[in-house]
């Protein structure tokens, strides 16, 4: 299909972005990478009147080593996030994560910031976000706020953002030496994740986040506190579906996703160092 027509902005600036989108409010949408807001406009699911485009915003790309965390501008592509060193050596399962996103095309144009705003339930990146208990910087109007956590995911495909703002900056906190490991089952390589399982132990504990799993990417409390009270990973593991609502569609049934939560959990859970 075609998306119905609309204006087009040139940012030469964020400041030049946020203008448009205080100008413009919900009627316009960020461009950056294109992969997630394209194909949505294209299927009329989407349909913006002016199209704000930052994907020329060159300082908002950047890998920081900022004390206790790493800072990653929004506008970084996949690509330079799946092969820098400090995520490499400081952030090793967002590495890990990263280098499923898509094909080599996709990581190649798409952004962190994009990923995280389009806030998709079935996307890779949310779940390395609420495992690693990383934030994002957010500006508007209003200046600028921190979001943690799941405080950034507000439905399905919806984030907490007003209209009027934009991801700027990814914190992601260090966790060098720490057990880590990422899981993902789809049909296809390039495939969005049928579930997916993000696993990052901090000090003795594991943070455990699933996605498409539920209408928005989430942590699997009920496993986090198995754990915490000494169940074994195998154990734990049974308790990934609880309380969460995944969906049945045309890939799986819902009792097949929660199959798949068990199995992907544990194996993230062995993987990570996890018993």
């Amino acid at each position: 299909m075609i998306p119905v027509a609309f204006d087009y902005v040139r940012a030469g600036s964020a400041e030049e972005a946020l203008a448009a989108l205080a100008e413009h409010g919900d009627e316009a949408k960020l461009l950056a990478g294109g992969h997630s807001l394209l194909p949505m406009m294209k299927l009329r699911l989407a349909y913006p009147s002016v199209i704000v485009d930052i994907g020329r915003l060159s300082d908002l790309s950047y890998v920081n080593d900022a004390g206790d965390h790493l800072a990653i501008g929004a506008l970084t592509r996949h690509r330079d996030v799946e092969t820098n060193d400090l995520v490499n050596e400081h952030a090793p399962l967002l590495a890990q994560a990263t280098a499923h996103v898509g094909d080599p095309q996709v990581r190649h144009r798409g952004t962190i910031g994009g990923s995280l705003a389009h806030a998709d339930a079935a996307a890779d990146h949310p779940s390395v976000f609420l495992a690693m208990d990383a934030s994002a910087v957010v500006k508007g109007p209003n200046g600028e706020r921190v979001i943690t956590g799941a405080d950034l995911f507000g439905g399905f495909l919806e984030s907490t953002l007003d209209p009027t703002e934009m991801i700027t900056e990814i914190r992601v906190p260090k966790q060098t030496g720490q057990g880590w490991n990422f899981q993902k089952f789809n049909r296809r390589a390039q495939d969005w994740a049928i579930v997916g399982c993000s696993v990052q132990q901090t000090n003795g504990s594991a943070q455990v986040a699933l996605v498409n799993m539920h209408p928005t990417p989430v942590r699997a409390a009920a496993v986090e506190a198995a754990l915490a009270s000494g169940a074994n990973a195998a154990d734990a593991a049974e308790q990934a579906p609880e309380g969460l609502e995944p969906s049945s569609d045309l890939n799986a049934s819902v009792e097949y996703r929660q199959h798949l939560a068990r199995v992907l959990t544990r194996r993230a859970l062995n993987e990570a160092g996890i018993a």
